[in-house]
């Protein structure tokens, strides 16, 4: 298993020995998922958070009328999980689903336990990236109430040009909470700007 972009990413955070870097070894796993495959499903109880080595995933949820609704993408090196049900061990309020093949190590709900009791500062790490993640929702949040459509598309477009080079427009509209006719509008007038 090739493990070394996650421990490089680890190793933004904290620095692991060489006998904590087999422990975390012997408490992951690698799985690859097929483009349109599922990592969780509404309903389902989000057993594993995911770390991507290569590929890309949307995170999303389907209202009651059918409408799917993405609220983040997730390429190398980011994490992927539905994260309320992975800790509150319930059924997900989000589907994960691949946009292209995907590689992911997995770390299980029990084993993130015992790496915590056995590789303390792995607990430190998580909470970073987990404080991270919920700060980036946080100013999400305040950008969907109070920018507009076309800032929060030039925010995407800047922010992240890696995703939305590998994603279907309209996925990006569904992020941005805009219809896919739109975003060609804001494309449009962002090319006349130019």
């Amino acid at each position: 298993m090739h493990i070394q972009p996650l421990l490089n990413y680890i190793s933004n955070f904290v620095t692991l020995t060489d006998e904590e870097v087999d422990i975390l070894s012997s408490k992951i796993s690698c799985r690859n998922y097929l483009k349109g495959q599922y990592v969780v499903q509404q309903g389902d109880i989000c057993k594993y958070e995911g770390f991507v080595i290569s590929g890309c995933t949307k995170t999303f949820y389907v209202d009651d009328a059918g409408q799917e609704h993405i609220i983040m993408f997730s390429i190398e090196d980011w994490w992927v999980s539905d994260m309320g049900s992975f800790i509150t061990q319930t059924p997900a309020d989000f589907n994960v689903q691949c946009i292209e093949n995907t590689q992911l190590i997995m770390f299980y709900y029990d084993d993130i336990e015992d790496l915590y009791r056995e590789i303390p500062k792995l607990e430190r790490f998580f909470r970073s990236i987990v404080e991270k993640g919920f700060v980036a929702m946080q100013k999400r949040l305040v950008r969907n109430f109070s920018q507009t459509a076309k800032e929060r598309y030039v925010y995407f477009k800047n922010q992240y040009p890696k995703i939305e080079q590998r994603i279907p427009q309209y996925m990006v509209a569904s992020y941005l909470g805009i219809t896919k006719e739109f975003l060609s509008k804001i494309k449009g007038q962002l090319a006349l700007e130019e």
